[in-house]
């Protein structure tokens, strides 16, 4: 009778304390009240997946790294297991990386994987066997909390979005090469913590104006190369087409045409390592973006984004054995030695015939400049063979070098390979290697800046072989390893997004000494008499070169380079190359 009155007394006292009594959670998203008008702010989403993950242990939710904003990324995982050890996931299961927000005026995804993550841990759909899905929630927090309501001008919907540009203004998807930013610094921590097998970056499309909600933007196929990319583009990008098809949701290669009509053929989108996809496929993972069609209803297009995310988990899941075997065939096949592609064109001779629908197109008078301009006609649908140039080809290719040597003063590129998990090793004293340098030849600069650069192009490099010293402490890096594509794509100057065309080493480009004319001039002079085959080529010059010939500076300079006295750090690529 004492017992059942000491157990009645603390029922008694639990049922009384507010601490003790059960909580009511809201699953339901702010895009669902507004009746899908609405999109969820950053703080909105954040206490949402925290509530997912108090009530649910198979979800977890932690703080990684820091933004430009001052406030960290936000890494959400889904495990009916309730393992969030990565490495230990990847011994039993795929993973899929889901990244939202990175323009955060395009928040489809944000609020579609809000409800992807609660429908899995509630049951309402069907529990993946093989994969576990992992999502950054908002990845421009900075551009997330910059919210308005006029700066997507052509977007029908939401109410309300986020700023493109993050807190420092940056345009988070030409940032992962280079990492200018907190976040894509913090980003690259993730990724190769997660290492996922499948990444999804969710976009809104601009551009033309057609019938699909949905567009699907696949990284290259003939970049990603060898059973991978026969893989991407000859089997998940069917799968995908065809598993929404019977959802009743046409989907079809992002349309990559600005101010034409798409009726007349496209190109796909090529994706260098700036871009998330591009970055990510350096490591073999499968990337691709979901573009929906900006002018469509906001809450088809985040319904859209769901279905199709959905699937995705369902090819994943069929496949995880092959999408295992093809990740880790070492280096996707490139190996020291053979041929690597830094530069890639169209390959019009190979072509695919989309049955597009679009809308009819036509050129009227604007009524405001009388110009032509551009109106499309939606009471003009059309289905139609339009031509699709996805196939690219090599324009320039260089050998895998054994190994690459990075002088320790060029601590900042040291940084970011440390920071993408590029294995290194040290000289333990100073040691004279044979190494291939290079010469800056020529390249173009861009007139105006660009994401915080003024980047190179077109780069022309001469190469020669030399005996070269070598200080204790610089870096040897060898080529045989999971990085192989991150350190083509970044130390090799030709490279479209390489460290040389993102301005890392400018300091080279100019000369730190020079000559005063009236003391080179003779010198020159003694130069030219004790070396007949240089005297012959300076008057070859100046009979070909009209404007060489007519500038008496350019003959001094020209000379002065060709001398003892010219130094050797002006335009010396300062990355060596071991074959």
């Amino acid at each position: 009778m004492k017992l059942f009155s000491v157990v009645a007394l603390l029922i008694l006292i639990i049922s009384c304390n507010p601490s003790y009594k059960k909580e009511n959670y809201d699953f339901e998203t702010h895009f669902e009240k507004s009746d899908g008008f609405e999109t969820a702010t950053y703080d909105e989403t954040i206490s949402f997946y925290k509530t997912l993950a108090n009530k649910y242990r198979k979800i977890s939710i932690q703080e990684i790294g820091e933004t430009d904003s001052g406030k960290p990324l936000h890494l959400v995982t889904f495990n009916p297991d309730k393992e969030f050890n990565f490495k230990t996931i990847h011994t039993s299961k795929n993973i899929i990386l889901i990244n939202n927000g990175i323009h955060p005026g395009e928040s489809d995804g944000i609020d579609a994987t809000m409800m992807l993550f609660r429908d899995l841990a509630t049951g309402k759909i069907e529990t993946p066997k093989n994969t576990v899905l992992v999502t950054i929630p908002i990845y421009n927090v900075g551009g997330s909390l910059n919210r308005n309501s006029t700066t997507r001008t052509n977007q029908n919907g939401p109410k309300e979005y986020g700023f493109r540009g993050n807190a420092r203004n940056y345009d988070l998807n030409r940032d992962f090469i280079k990492c200018d930013t907190k976040n894509a610094r913090t980003f690259t921590q993730i990724f190769h913590l997660v290492n996922p097998d499948v990444f999804i970056d969710n976009h809104v499309s601009n551009g033309a104006d057609y019938q699909y909600a949905l567009t699907h933007l696949f990284t290259q196929h003939d970049k990603l190369g060898g059973a991978l990319g026969d893989y991407i583009q000859n089997k998940m990008m069917l799968e995908l087409e065809q598993k929404l098809a019977k959802k009743d949701w046409d989907i079809t290669p992002y349309v990559n045409v600005f101010n034409r009509v798409p009726d007349t053929g496209f190109s796909q989108f090529f994706d260098h390592a700036r871009y998330s996809t591009g970055y990510t496929t350096l490591w073999n993972t499968l990337g691709m973006m979901v573009e929906t069609h900006m002018l469509k209803p906001y809450k088809q297009r985040v319904e859209g984004t769901y279905e199709l995310m959905k699937s995705m988990i369902e090819i994943v899941e069929e496949d995880q054995s092959t999408i295992t075997s093809l990740r880790n065939k070492p280096s996707n096949n490139f190996i020291e030695g053979s041929a690597y592609p830094l530069n890639w064109v169209i390959d019009s001779t190979k072509t695919t015939t989309l049955n597009f629908k679009g809308f009819e197109g036509e050129m009227i008078t604007s009524d405001i400049t009388g110009f032509p301009r551009l109106k499309y006609n939606r009471n003009k649908p059309f289905n139609k063979p339009v031509t699709y140039y996805n196939y690219f080809k090599p324009s320039d290719e260089i050998n895998i070098p054994r190994a690459y040597i990075i002088p320790q003063g060029w601590f900042h590129v040291i940084e970011l390979l440390t920071l993408n998990a590029v294995e290194m090793t040290r000289f333990e004293k100073n040691t004279i290697i044979n190494v291939e340098s290079y010469k800056i030849k020529s390249f173009e600069t861009v007139k105006t800046p660009f994401e915080g650069h003024y980047m190179h192009y077109n780069t022309m490099v001469e190469n020669k072989t030399d005996n070269l010293t070598f200080t204790k402490g610089d870096y040897l890096v060898q080529t045989d390893q999971p990085a192989l594509r991150y350190l083509l794509e970044t130390l090799e100057p030709q490279a479209p997004d390489s460290f040389f065309n993102w301005n890392f080493f400018d300091t080279i480009l100019q000369q730190k000494e020079g000559f005063s004319p009236y003391v080179w001039e003779d010198q020159a002079k003694q130069l030219l008499a004790a070396n007949p085959k240089l005297q012959i080529n300076f008057n070859l010059k100046k009979s070909y070169d009209s404007a060489f010939a007519s500038n008496w500076y350019a003959q001094l300079d020209w000379l002065h380079k060709q001398s003892n006295n010219y130094e050797k750090a002006h335009l010396q690529y300062p990355i060596f190359r071991l074959e």
